[in-house]
Order: structure tokens, then sequence, then C-alpha cells
């Protein structure tokens, strides 16, 4: 995998001005290699803290493939051993709370021989309780602060940082996806991290709201910084509250592996499907490397692209419960698309696919009907949260050239 990275470091070099790389070759990189970080989320309930340590987790770049809440019993940690997780943020308890279950729950994580590493971010009081179980167990522990110290507030930067030192030591280390040790030393970051971190550098640019739709093979993801506006600006009753810049993942939305996954979903929205439309799904599904040829298969391609866009923007706006507020996203200006299928057909046809996402009336939210439509067509968000923390300058004017035009 590095001598990929290798060579284009070296293209760039040969290319680019001398003092660009003067450093010997500095790299920056992100990775979603080996599946990406698999993340399983046990908390103490449903609705507060194992929502927040979702939240925080998807924020984070990983993929949530077990979620539990109250007490684990055998029959969960089955679950957790068969959901084939990289990782467990255990979280439970504002700081102060009860945190019997917390401790119930690090007691069986310890006893249950997972192999697993596991981030603890609940309730800070019983934090060195929490991490003397584990370490006494033999399981790699990492603590973090509070996920939700307060009813009402989200505080994800030390799980998001503590997340993502377990994935670049556990998944891109662990793992040994690349036989040169610089490979891990370069990665940063899971790619859907550096995206969030762009999306709020595009957000800082524009000075308006920004949404992000990213249509993949497996999955698409939506990212949305948004500020609140008007009467959104008031305190907020929500027992989890919200993050400025959110990310949601659609695990049954994509353009190959989860073709008919996008079938059956439109069926749940009410949104028309042709035949030619399904027998395309069902091709795809079949055989996941099949390029889009012929006309007619690129049109089908396109629609299965708006189909996940629409879809995933709607579940994205939805509120989380039934007493909850949609997301705020009536006030979102500039909607970034990327994916392979709108790099390939263009600007013009990109905005067609994604168009009925700023005029849907069927989703229960206010679309961002006064938003442009921008392609990400050299695939640069990546690129963007990468330079962010040691470059922002750069990550800035990158990210001024993608809103300004069609990317660079």
């Amino acid at each position: 995998m590095w001598e990929g990275v290798a060579q284009v470091r070296d293209l760039v070099a040969a290319q680019a001005p001398a003092p660009l790389l003067h450093d010997g070759g500095h790299v920056l990189a992100c990775s979603s290699a080996g599946g990406g970080l698999r993340l399983a989320v046990v908390g103490f309930e449903r609705d507060v803290t194992a929502r927040a340590g979702r939240m925080v987790a998807l924020s984070a770049g990983a993929s949530v493939v077990f979620l539990s809440s109250g007490r684990l019993g055998e029959q969960e940690v089955q679950g957790l051993r068969l959901a084939a997780a990289d990782l467990v943020l255990l979280v439970g308890g504002t700081d102060g709370g009860n945190a019997d279950t917390l401790l119930h729950n690090a007691t069986r994580l310890a006893q249950a021989g997972l192999n697993l590493p596991v981030v603890a971010a609940g309730n800070r009081d019983a934090t060195a309780q929490v991490q003397a179980i584990l370490v006494a167990a033999g399981v790699t522990t990492a603590t973090a602060g509070n996920v939700l110290p307060r009813i009402g507030h989200v505080s994800p930067e030390p799980a998001r940082a503590a997340i993502r030192g377990a994935f670049l030591s556990h998944v891109i280390g662990g793992k040994q996806l690349s036989r040169h040790p610089a490979f891990a030393s370069a990665v940063r970051a899971a790619t859907p991290d550096t995206i969030r971190v762009a999306v709020g550098v595009l957000r800082q640019v524009t000075g308006e709201d920004v949404m992000v739709i990213d249509v993949g093979g497996a999955t698409t993801d939506v990212y949305s910084a948004v500020e609140p506006h008007g009467g959104e600006a008031a305190p907020r009753h929500d027992v989890v509250g919200s993050l400025r810049v959110a990310r949601t993942v659609e695990g049954d939305l994509g353009m190959r592996y989860s073709a008919g996954g996008v079938i059956a979903a439109a069926g749940h929205e009410a949104l028309p499907v042709g035949p030619e439309l399904e027998q395309w799904a069902q091709t795809v599904v079949t055989r996941p490397g099949t390029a889009s040829q012929s006309s007619r298969e690129r049109h089908a391609d396109l629609q299965l692209s708006g189909l996940c866009a629409l879809i995933a923007a709607r579940r994205h706006a939805r509120p989380h419960q039934p007493t909850a507020e949609p997301r705020a996203l009536g006030e979102v200006r500039t909607v970034v698309v990327s994916g392979g299928v709108f790099r390939r057909e263009g600007p013009h046809r990109a905005r067609g696919a994604v168009g009925p996402v700023l005029s849907d009336v069927g989703g229960g939210w206010q679309p961002p009907d006064r938003a442009r439509v921008i392609l990400d067509s050299s695939y640069v968000l990546a690129a963007i949260g990468l330079l962010a923390e040691d470059r922002p300058q750069a990550a800035a004017s990158l990210a001024a050239e993608v809103v300004g035009g069609q990317g660079r």
C-alpha cells in the first residue's frame, strides 16, 4: 500500500516547485483500508448515552456494527462477539450520576475474552474503576472524557481522539495493512473523519451552512455543518443534544454492494423505481465490479445515485425521536456532492441527480431549497481535512477553490 503512496509522492515532487517537498516528502494520508473501523457501542440507556456514543462514533469516521444499552448479558456479549468489531466504545451515565451499569458492563467486557481494545468514555467519577477492571483482565484500554457529561450536552472531541488513536494503532497498524511502517505513520485518521473536518472548514470559508453528500459503493454518508438560526438558537430540551458538524452513515444505500438496499428503501419512502433500475441494481449487486458503459447503464447509475442522495438526506434530517425537531438544514446554502459516478458524469448531470434533495417535500423536513450544488470533481475533501490541523491556511485556500467553482 505504501508503494502506491510513494509513487504519487514522487510524481508530485517531480512536477512541483522544489521547495514543496523540501523535508524529504512529508506525507499526510487518510485511509478506510481493511473496511475502516468497525465499532461497537455499549451504553446505559438507549435514548441517552448509547445514542450519544453512537453519534460520537459516527463523527469519528467509525462504522457502528453493534449497539447495546443497559446491562450486558450473555446474549448481548454473544451479539458483540458475532459483530466482529475492531473496538468497543464503552459509555454510560452523566458525570456524578449512577455508575452501576457502567461498572457492570466493564466487568462483563473484562470477562468476555473478546480481545478487543476498549475506549471508556462514560461517567468520569467511575473512570478509574472502569480502567482498573479492564486492565486487570489484560484488555487494552484508553480513557476519555464523558461523551455526555450532562444532560443535553454532547462532548465528542475527547472520545473522538481516542477512537482515532485506536484506528491508527489497531486497524492500520494492528492489521498490518502495509508492510512498510511509513504507511501507518502517514495515516492521520479514517477517511470519513477527515471529511467531517473538511465540512467544518467549508462552513468557515463560506460563512454559510453546508451539507456534503458522499455516495459510495457500499454506503452513503451525509455531513452537515449548521449554526442555529432564529428560534432554533433557543435552548433545546433534547436529552442528548446534537453536533454542529454531524455525520450519518447509511449502510444500506450504495452504488454497488448496497444497491439492493436502495431499491428497498425507495419503496419505504414511496419513491418511484422503474423495472430497468431494479434490474440494474440486481446486476451490480451480483457483480459489484460492473462499470456502467452504455448510455442506458450510465443513466441508471445516475438514477441510483440520486436515490442514495435523497434517501440519505431525509434520514440525516429526520428527528431521532418523535419529540425532537428535524435537523435544521433549511438554511444550507452550499451542498457539495462527492462520489465516483458524479465525477464521471460531471457537474451538470450531478446537479440533476441530486436536485430532488433541494426541493424534497415528502421527507418531513425543510429542504435546502436555496442552496447551490457543487461537485467535488477532484476528490479533495479528504485533503482539506488532512491539512486543517497543521496547514489551516492551505486547507482554507483549497476549500475556497472548491466552493468557488467546481474544485481544482
